[in-house]
This record gives C-alpha cells, structure tokens and sequence, in this order.
C-alpha cells in the first residue's frame, strides 16, 4: 500500500488566525463569545467549549464581559453596528481575504454596479458578503444557476456588474462560469477572489484522486471547502469522507494499493495526525511470531497510538533530492512560531520546520532555541529551485540518543525524562530525543491511578523493551516506583513499633476500613476504629486523599499488614460519661429504642442507657409505648454504671420521686 498526503492539509491561514486569536484570549483568561462557530470543526468546537467558550448567533446575545470574537467569515456590516451599539467588546478575526471581497463589492456597488456573486448563499461568508453590498447583489452556486440568472434578469446584461466568488469556491467550476461571464457581461468588472490556499488545496486534490485508487478527505461534515474536495474526488475514485480517526473504513482501506489523503481548511493537524498513525498501522506487515511476549503487545500498541515515524519514513521516500544522512553545523539566524531559520555556510537558506526541532509536538521554537544558538542537524531535503535546505535536530538527537536508549536496556539503568503525551494505551516519555511508549500497564504503582497527573512531569523508568530494527523503546516507570516502594518498605519495619504514631494519606476504602499510605507502605483502620459511634461505612469519618494522624495497633511483618488506629482515646465516650456524668446525674436523654421491658436512650452519642419499664413512671404502665415514642427528648437520672460490661442505668421515676419529695419539703 503507498500513501500520499497532499502537501496543502488541514488549517489555511484565516482559519488558523482565527483560532489562534480564540486561544490566546483564553490563555489571558478572557470570557469569549463567538459569533457562531469558529470553525467548522466538531472536535476543536468541543475542545473550545470545555474552556468556557460559549458560541450566539447574535450580538445582543453576547453574556456580560465578554469579548466577542467575529470569525474568520465576517460578518454584514450592519453587524458592526450593532456591536457597536451595544458597546461590546470584539475581536475581528474575519480573513483577510474575505475582508477583501467585502471591500470590493462595497466599493463597487457604491459606483452603482450590480454585484453577482460565485458562491453558497446558505454559508456565512456569503451572507456577510452580500451584507457589504450598497445596491442590489445575487448569489448563483454554480455554472447551471449563472444560466438561470441570466435568463430570468436579462436586464443585468446592459447594467454594470461585478462578479466576485466565495473563496472557497470550487476552481473549476469557476473555469467554468467566467466563459459565461465573458460571454454574456461583456462590461462585467471580474475578481478572481478563490484564496490561492483553497484554490491550490482543489489542485492538488484533483491531481491525487486520479493517481489514486481511495482518496480520504479528513474535515468537518459542515466545512464547505472540506464538502468541495469530498466532490472533486468522488468523480475519480472511490472517496471516503470522515471527521475523525474512529469513521476510518479501515476494511476496504486495506485492500487498496494507492491511497490518496487531503484535508479541509478546518481540520486540525491533530486530527490528520491520528488518521495517519492508524494509516501507518494498518500498512504494517503482520507480525511473524503467534506468541507475543506482554512487551511485545506493548509494541503493537505503540505502533497503533504513536507509530508517526512510519508515515514520516513513507513521506520522506517520495520526496525529491534527499540528501539521507548528510549532517551539517548551523547557527541560528532566527526564529518564529513555524520554522528557525539556521545559516549552514551554503548558498542554500537553511530552515528547521517546528515539528522537526524537537521530539515533543507541544514545544515552542522560542522555547528552544535563540538566535546564534549553534547546532548539528540532518538535511532532510534541498530545493535548488527555491533554494532553501529543509532540516532536523530532532532526528539528529534521536539518532545520538537512541544508543542511550539501547545501552539503557541492556544493563536496566533508570533513566529520567518528560512526560510529553497522554495516548490511548499509555503514555509518551521523551528522554534524550528519543520517543519512549510507556502502556498504562507500567505507568504508575496501580493501575486505577490517572495518567492526566504525570502530563508534564519529570518521570524515572527503565527500557522493558527495545525494537532495534524500527528503533523504537518501551518503558516501564512502575518498576522503578516498585523499587523504590520495596525500599521504603524495608525502612519502615526497621523502625516500626505497636504505638507509634504516624501521619499518612487515605489511599482506598472498603466496606470493612480505610487504607492508608504510610510513605511506601500501607496499613489498614479497621471500620471499628475509625469511630467510637456506630458508623456504616469508613466515608462517614474519612474520604480518599485525606490526611489523618493514626497509630501502629498490631503488625504482622511476616504476611506485610499492619493494623491501624485512629480513633483517639479521650474521644471514648465511656471516658467522657466517667468524667462529666457521676451516678446521680440528670441529663435530657433521647429515646432511640422500645421494647418489652424497657426502653432505650442516648445519653451522649455512642453511649446509650436503658430506661427499665419499672422505672418509666411513677405508677405501674403495661408497656413502654403507652408513655414514651421514639425521637422523645426526656428528663432522666443515672443510677448505676458499669463500666466493665459498658451498662447504664437510667430512671424517670426515679427522677419524680426526688421531684415530689422536694416539693413536700418545701410545703413543710
């Protein structure tokens, strides 16, 4: 199977400049509003939509304080005015090409000519075009509908006309209509206005299809360019059109032998980065062994989820004058968001494109390097014709640091490196330039615990698995966790003692207790220990990630578990009764219980006494229900505790009896 890419993929600049704009407001901690989508783009609306992006359809519905974002589009101009009016906040991130086509027919309609415009009337940019016009316009979607225009508005052919198209107007249907336009508006003031990137974009996609037996066209079902490759593909060969990797037909790709892959304005480059992985993948050849090793599932996992240098092998086979292997010595010259610019002593401008700077795709070229850094780099491809020399330090430091890598594997040093992607299946580490696949599997100490934490993050592993003829490493960082857990385990019962207090973190929770992680090591409160009250369930005290102060209860070194405690002694109820309510107390008690000979009480919470029917009034009842219920709050006195079999007694009528012997007291 071969795969070409057309050169002209994914984000034109206006589309480009939009986002961007929506992003960096965001990174200032902007509220941002769009003025309907941003982008015909599903995923990144999504994307912008978790970052609080909220999208109207129009201005007076913009929420307070935020700034409204015009898209790439435009917009009428009586929209302006509107903006205005309400005095809203706004950036313009209309593209400059379109900003354009709305100036010319402004202009010209001003000269009182008759606009005609090339274009879908339902889409926005036209919508925003026809709101520049000062006299009347109309809007014909292809050359058939030029026709019928000119039919039912014979007038127009003796009035000034000026015709512009939408700019992503399909370029050779354009072809097309400017013979009828020549034709029938001899007068006619014609702007080609097609964007040379759409215009280039249909070219190369024209070209493709008819070398290619499949064509992928990768883009939002609702993009209108995207919608305009999709058919001048189908009418060359069998074209599929999907938005995201999971719509790929991968049956029917495996059984083409030449396939074709372009994509619309608004597609991400992430999205036709994963598309070609899967590419990629599915181009290779079946492994020979049935039995794989858990390493070597490892490795077709990574072939599935980061296996880009295969495409990149492919790509680079069908570039002209490769100069494999050729290294050179450069100095930067200069630097921006895309490409450094490196002097190589040679007539040839060298430049370095960003993702060929370093080996992690979110860095920045500023963050790198600056000017007159030196460096060794790759030539990876000359244009004499253009005469520019295309480089890369990140293969270049792969190279070196591959023999790192390898040497790393065969004596299981540790090595340390970033954490640079979350994948499907793991986890990409960049160490010495080269990318290491990390599976979920051995990418923390348990395997419930989130990647999303270690995004970013200075990480140690060991090389579990290397592919020396694809150069390619998988790693493992729980071995080392495990390592360094074994080590803090042997400290900690070197010096562990029933009674000796600790602080640690919750880690888990049970039915029966809470685990907790004492640096390295865990112990376990039994549910009875976490509260002197009766509770159901170890939530009620204590929740995961929690900090808590406990004790060593009992060890058991030999099957590794340790028992904790956590309840704290003068918490105990019975120590509290024993020192706030002597026998003779009155205290206000509530009924939690009835039964035949007597009814039951809280008296303080986890202590509760009993209330024998003899003792509920002062006159014989036949049961306990006849004078009290349960939730009643009542006056009782303690009679008699035993502390050693945890009893209480208690007494209504005991308190009566005191009751009615002070009143005939004090009538005496």
């Amino acid at each position: 199977m071969k795969i070409t890419i057309a050169k002209t993929s994914g984000f034109c600049f206006g589309v480009n400049r939009a986002v961007g704009m929506v992003d960096q407001l965001l990174k200032e901690d902007k509220k941002v509003s769009t003025l309907g989508p941003i982008i015909h783009n599903p995923q990144t609306l999504e994307g912008f939509s978790k970052r609080g992006v909220t999208v109207v359809d129009s201005p007076s519905k913009t929420p307070p304080d935020a700034i409204l974002v015009i898209r790439s589009h435009g917009v009428a101009q009586d929209v302006y005015g509107e903006i205005e009016a309400l005095g809203l906040k706004y950036c313009d991130a209309t593209c400059p090409f379109v900003a354009k086509i709305q100036s010319i027919v402004s202009k010209e309609s001003r000269e009182g000519k008759t606009i005609l415009i090339a274009g879908d009337q339902s889409h926005p940019e036209v919508q925003g075009i026809c709101g520049h016009c000062a006299g009347p316009c109309y809007v014909f979607k292809n050359a058939a509908a030029l026709r019928e225009l000119t039919k039912k508005m014979p007038i127009l052919k003796n009035t000034p006309v000026c015709v512009v198209s939408q700019t992503t107007f399909c370029a050779s249907e354009w072809d097309f209509c400017l013979e009828i336009l020549k034709r029938v508006y001899t007068n006619a003031t014609i702007f080609d206005t097609i964007c040379n990137a759409t215009a280039m974009r249909q070219s190369e996609a024209l070209e493709l299809s008819q070398q290619c037996d499949v064509m992928l066209v990768i883009g939002g079902k609702q993009s209108s360019n995207t919608a305009k490759l999709f058919e001048i593909c189908k009418k060359n060969c069998i074209t599929y059109l999907v938005e995201t990797v999971d719509e790929l037909p991968l049956q029917a790709l495996k059984r083409a032998k030449r396939i074709g892959i372009t994509a619309g304005a608004s597609t991400p480059a992430s999205t036709i980065k994963e598309v070609l992985d899967t590419m990629s993948e599915i181009n290779e050849e079946p492994a020979q062994d049935a039995v794989q090793s858990e390493a070597e599932t490892v490795d077709q996992n990574f072939k599935e989820n980061a296996a880009e240098g295969n495409f990149e092998e492919m790509l680079e086979e069908s570039l002209k004058s490769l100069n494999t292997d050729e290294k050179v010595h450069g100095i930067v010259v200069g630097v921006t968001p895309t490409e450094v610019l490196v002097d190589v002593g040679r007539k040839q401008a060298g430049y370095i494109p960003a993702s060929e700077l370093s080996a992690d795709p979110n860095v920045k070229p500023e963050d790198v390097v600056k000017v007159g850094d030196e460096m060794d780099l790759l030539i990876m491809r000359t244009n004499d014709q253009e005469g520019t020399i295309m480089l890369s330090k990140k293969r270049l430091d792969a190279a070196k640091g591959w023999e790192k890598i390898a040497a790393a594997a065969e004596d299981q040093t540790v090595l340390e490196g970033m954490v640079s992607e979350i994948i499907k299946g793991g986890l990409i580490v960049l160490c010495n330039g080269v990318r290491v696949f990390v599976p979920a599997s051995q990418a923390t100490a348990s395997r419930n615990d989130p990647l999303d934490a270690l995004l970013n993050k200075q990480v140690k592993f060991r090389i579990i698995e290397v592919n020396r003829g694809r150069k390619r490493a998988v790693g493992s960082i729980r071995s080392v966790l495990r390592d360094a857990r074994k080590a803090q385990e042997e400290k900690f019962w070197e010096t562990a003692e029933v009674g000796k207090v600790y602080t640690g973190v919750v880690k888990s929770l049970t039915s029966y207790g809470a685990f907790v992680d004492l640096g390295g090591i865990d112990g376990m409160i039994h549910i009875s220990e976490l509260s002197w009250t009766r509770i159901k369930h170890p939530s009620e005290v204590v929740n995961v990630g929690d900090t808590v102060t406990v004790y060593i209860k009992a060890l058991d070194q030999e099957r590794g578990r340790i028992s904790l405690g956590y309840k704290k002694p003068e918490d105990n109820p019975w120590v509290i009764l024993k020192d706030k309510y002597p026998i003779g107390s009155v205290v206000e008690v509530k009924i939690v219980g009835l039964t035949a000979f007597g009814a039951f009480a809280q008296v303080i919470p986890g202590i509760d006494g009993l209330i024998h029917i003899s003792q509920i009034a002062d006159h014989r009842i036949e049961k306990p229900q006849d004078v009290l219920k349960i939730g009643d709050i009542v006056k009782v006195k303690i009679t008699d505790i035993d502390f050693d079999r945890h009893r209480v007694s208690l007494s209504i009528r005991a308190l009566l009896e005191d009751q009615e012997k002070e009143s005939e007291n004090s009538e005496n």
